[in-house]
């Protein structure tokens, strides 16, 4: 199946992005938000986003229009009906994203894909929640959409080739370079990068250095562009907790626990650069 329209429940930092990126690539969006001030935030972020690459000239303002029209909001389930392909990018919580597959599967045409941008949870227990597990597959991209050039293509024991194809082929046309994995927790890049973020937090609670030495030995060291400990605060505190959670109790392995300094700074609410402070104070 050719992806020519495609529909996106949610529309915050990622739902936005992949709002962005496919309104670019030609394709026809409905972008689903649970209420208006939400659907009006996530637009405006869009917006914000293609004026930017207007005014660094990667972009004209024709090009901005023509992205933008291309793009539908709605409140409405319903309106989803006729798209080809659904990226949920919702909370982070599969009793709630099972609940809104189930809308979906009543609503959306039987030949639609149904794809999750989750980073974590098991995308086989969502697809076995609808009538087309055939026709589900992970598709996880990475923050910031219209930035990042990497989309991770998940498949579980149930997806067809035929899904597989058209969700690579998606993948491609938005510009992104696919790669192709099994669903197990964390995918390929969580799965390596979570340990190591985890590690550089042990190393900064054992003393072993400062959160700047630690983050420019890696810089420095091995050529990252980010540190470890900038990293986290970039992702979220709070979101790698979760991740190291869900890791954790799949695979009962060390590497994945998450250490007591990065639980305590998480249940005092910081965040990393999105509350304000993290391992770094961002409040000016």
């Amino acid at each position: 199946m050719e992806i020519k329209k495609i529909g996106i429940c949610g529309c915050g930092l990622m739902g936005s992005g992949i709002t962005e990126v496919s309104a670019k690539a030609g394709i026809s969006v409905v972008v689903r938000e649970v209420n208006d001030d939400f659907l009006s935030e996530g637009l405006a972020r869009v917006e914000q986003s293609l004026a930017r690459a207007v005014s660094k000239g990667k972009l004209d303002e024709a090009g901005k229009k023509a992205v933008l029209d291309r793009i539908t909001g709605t409140t409405k389930v319903e309106n989803l009906a006729d798209c080809d392909l659904i990226c949920e990018a919702v909370i982070e919580n599969l009793p709630e994203k099972i609940k809104l597959y189930r809308q979906l599967d009543e609503t959306v045409k039987k030949e639609a894909i149904f794809a999750s941008n989750t980073s974590s949870l098991s995308i086989t227990e969502m697809a076995a929640a609808t009538r087309r597990p055939g026709q589900f597959c992970g598709l996880h991209f990475f923050n910031p959409v219209p930035v990042m050039k990497l989309v991770e293509v998940v498949k579980t024991v149930a997806t067809s080739e035929a899904t597989f194809a058209a969700a690579k082929a998606f993948g491609e046309k938005v510009g992104k370079v696919v790669v192709s994995c099994k669903d197990t927790p964390g995918f390929v890049v969580n799965r390596l990068l979570v340990p190591y973020l985890l590690d550089a937090i042990r190393a900064l609670q054992d003393g072993v250095a400062t959160k700047e030495d630690i983050d420019n030995a890696m810089k420095l060291g091995c050529g990252y562009p980010m540190g470890p400990l900038e990293l986290t605060d970039f992702v979220g505190l709070d979101t790698t907790y979760y991740i190291a959670e869900i890791l954790f109790d799949e695979f009962k392995d060390h590497h994945y626990a998450a250490p007591p300094l990065l639980k305590a700074m998480v249940k005092a609410g910081y965040y990393g650069r999105k509350a304000g402070r993290g391992f770094y104070d961002y409040s000016k």
